[in-house]
């Protein structure tokens, strides 16, 4: 189709728009000529358009408001593959599919605007074609032009260009991926000229490398059997001088298609040179280097395909891959240059580490050897050893295990707390454990079950293991087998239990006894038998305090005693424990002061009652006459985490206590100055009972002293820390308490 032919239908359109637009633009005075005038525009329309029809090549329809055809020409025709009678009348939807056909109402358009665009066309053959419109509205009354313009081979030259740029971008992936593949330079370049070759079908392919004293050398090359090969030879530097090499270094491609056309501008003595290997064609592309961002690019070598066969005009496509190719190169040649630096390094740092792996390794088999030996010390020791982690899982344990249980260390190892003791044994240790998990060292009693159904009791010590961090990893385990002193521990309470009582009657009533005779109603004693008779009954009350207090204490110990706990009021107690105690303090001429505390706290009032009596008892009897002695509460921050704690302290103005007894002074029949608490009246149970009933309280008993006085204190549960202390599981159980 001419250019003239292609416009045709354009410039008639344009013309049929400026016609209707000057009718509608026409001053009043020039409508007067009414029907005339418009039968002649209408005509002349129509003429226009069938001059359209009959010159244009592009298919050209006429359309109604309705969308349907109202004439065609025969491009159109040919387009649609029906004839004229047939398509008239037809709805444009039967054939076309377009944005305005789909408007839901009969078409509508800007008076002055025509629509442009795409759309797909099919034919009644079923033959689909993307073309280009033009729809120019209103050339005659509710007639609409609509050009057509076939846009497919055009569609289909921009496919065939983007097919062979993904061709290309893929042939380039390709080559790169292979090039890529490999870390060792020479493999990556003798890859590169193969792939080369192959792709651009060269005769010859090389990599020739430029020396720092200006000589070069092909390093790399794929050539075909007839022709000669250029490996390994050196080049002087007349062959590429140093403005040559300037230039290749500033980026310049090289390429002749015929190296004996005087167009090329190559030397005769180049021409020669090159003749000797058959090159009657060539493509050089520079391989720079940018060694770092101060310098400039340096030359490294030349990437160089020859033609011998003939003459070659090289194409874009082909400079394009050879630049690409050439970046490649660059790139694994720092690659490569980090590599062998790297290589270095690794060799160094290779030998570093040996060194660190044979100190290791030795390390190691020292370690297995004290492990060894600690596992025979261990597994020689009657008690269970064993290590357990944050995970409640054992990661050491020792033969006793076996012995006692029936589970080898290798069956225990891994698993947890509860597989190895079952679920009820687990349950009594579970709080003792999650102790030492916080960090606490912890030592408690438990009865374990043998293999040999029989039961043992032990007394098992946790210690946390902490790292750098202070962070718990585990704990160590140590349980050794304490059944034979607990049977002897039940032996010796019972049979004080048993002499206690059998005690208890005659005491009581030889106490009885002593005391209706100090009343002189059976007679008068003379003034020394008065003397002896006040010592029998003193030595005799004596006694009978303890035998109550060896009772007490047995009935404690055997769990024979329950802790009815509930709220009491800390002022109270500490009033009631005053007041009892205040006519003993009278006698010692001791001054008792109380502070006490509208505080709600959780206990037996009965027993720590009993505890405060004991301990101002004691702190009244070791005070020297004009003393005082204090009875305080308060509010304490206990364990991390938990809320406050009560603490009853009673301090004194005692002889103290040397720090060596400190903690044995809790123990049974402990005291400081047995000839001196023989004069006060003590019997050395006091303060086990004391500690025993805090203990059984949830609570902490201690002393501390100096050489002007005392201070006893013990702690018990708030309300708030009852509370809280169920939630997280401190109490072993319910069963501690009466609730």
């Amino acid at each position: 189709m001419s250019k003239r032919s292609s416009k045709l239908p354009f410039l008639l359109c344009e013309t049929l728009r400026e016609r209707k637009a000057s009718l509608r633009e026409a001053p009043p005075t020039l409508t007067q000529s009414g029907a005339k005038k418009s039968k002649h525009q209408r005509r002349t329309q129509k003429r226009l358009i069938q001059t359209l029809f009959k010159n244009a090549r592009d298919a050209i329809a006429l359309i109604d408001d309705r969308l349907c055809f109202v004439d065609m020409n025969i491009a159109a025709c040919d387009l649609l593959g029906l004839p004229r009678k047939q398509l008239k009348g037809q709805a444009l939807a039967n054939f076309i599919t377009a944005e305005f056909i789909r408007q839901p109402n009969s078409l509508s358009f800007p008076p002055r605007e025509s629509l442009m665009g795409e759309l797909l066309v099919s034919s009644s053959a079923q033959n689909q074609r993307e073309m280009e419109y033009t729809l120019t509205p209103n050339v005659l009354p509710h007639c609409h032009l609509l050009l057509l313009r076939d846009i497919s081979q055009r569609r289909e030259s921009m496919q065939a260009e983007l097919r062979q740029q993904k061709q290309r971008v893929e042939l380039f992936s390709e080559v790169t991926l292979k090039i890529r593949q490999s870390l060792q330079l020479k493999e990556i370049l003798h890859t590169t000229v193969t792939e080369v070759q192959r792709i651009l079908q060269a005769d010859r392919v090389l990599i020739y490398q430029v020396l720092p004293d200006g000589t070069g050398k092909t390093i790399s090359e794929a050539v075909l059997p007839d022709y000669p090969t250029l490996m390994d030879l050196e080049f002087p530097e007349e062959v590429f001088p140093q403005e040559y090499q300037q230039l290749y270094a500033q980026g310049r491609v090289r390429a002749t298609a015929d190296v004996h056309d005087p167009a090329a501008g190559l030397a005769d003595c180049l021409v020669e040179f090159v003749d000797q290997f058959q090159v009657k064609a060539k493509l050089i592309v520079p391989i720079v280097q940018n060694l770092n961002a101060q310098s400039q690019n340096h030359l490294w070598g030349l990437l160089i395909a020859h033609q011998c066969d003939g003459v070659r005009h090289w194409v874009d496509f082909e400079l394009e891959l050879m630049q690409q190719l050439a970046d490649q190169i660059s790139i694994a040649l720092s690659q490569a240059q980090l590599l062998e630096r790297l290589e270095d390094v690794v060799a160094v740092r290779t030998a570093e580490l040996q060194e660190e792996i044979n100190v290791r390794m030795q390390a190691e088999a020292a370690l297995r050897q004290s492990e060894e030996q600690l596992r025979l010390i261990t597994n020689a020791l009657p008690v269970l050893i064993a290590y357990v982690d944050d995970q409640q899982q054992y990661r050491f344990n020792n033969q006793a295990y076996q012995d006692w249980l029936g589970q080898s260390p290798k069956e225990i190892y891994g698993s947890h707390l509860q597989e190895v003791w079952g679920e009820d044994c687990y349950q009594r240790m579970q709080v003792y454990v999650k102790t030492a998990l916080s960090g606490q060292a912890v030592n408690y009693e438990n009865d374990i079950l043998l293999k040999d159904g029989s039961w043992r009791s032990v007394d098992v010590t946790y210690i946390p293991h902490l790292d750098e961090e202070k962070m718990v990893k585990g704990f160590f385990a140590l349980s050794s087998d304490i059944s034979d002193r607990k049977a002897i521990e039940r032996m010796k309470d019972e049979f004080i239990s048993v002499i206690s009582h059998e005690l208890r009657t005659p005491l009581t009533s030889l106490h009885s006894a002593l005391k209706i005779l100090a009343t002189g109603r059976l007679g008068t004693l003379s003034t020394e038998g008065q003397q002896m008779l006040g010592i029998a009954d003193d030595s005799t009350e004596r006694l009978v305090r303890l035998v109550n207090n060896v009772l007490d204490l047995q009935r404690i110990e055997s769990g024979k005693v329950i802790m009815e706990c509930q709220v009491c009021n800390a002022a109270n107690l500490m009033i009631q424990a005053a007041e009892a105690m205040q006519a003993m303090a009278q006698q010692h001429e001791i001054t008792l002061v109380k502070q006490p505390q509208d505080i709600s706290v959780w206990a037996d009032a009965d027993y720590i009652m009993q505890a405060l009596t004991n301990l101002l008892s004691n702190a009244i009897k070791f005070s020297s006459p004009g003393g005082t002695v204090w009875l305080t509460v308060e509010q304490e921050q206990g364990s991390q985490n938990l809320p406050k704690e009560l603490v009853f302290r009673v301090r004194d103005e005692g002889q103290g206590i040397p720090a060596d007894q400190i903690e044995r002074i809790f123990e049974k029949f402990q005291q400081v100055d047995s000839s001196d608490s023989r004069k006060k009246g003590g019997t050395g149970l006091g303060l086990t009972i004391c500690r025993k009933i805090i203990e059984q309280h949830n609570g902490r008993i201690w002393a501390e002293s100096t050489p002007s006085g005392s201070t006893f204190a013990f702690t018990l549960p708030t309300l708030e820390w009852v509370t809280i202390s169920h939630e997280v599981g401190i109490y072993a159980s319910e069963a501690d308490f009466n609730y």
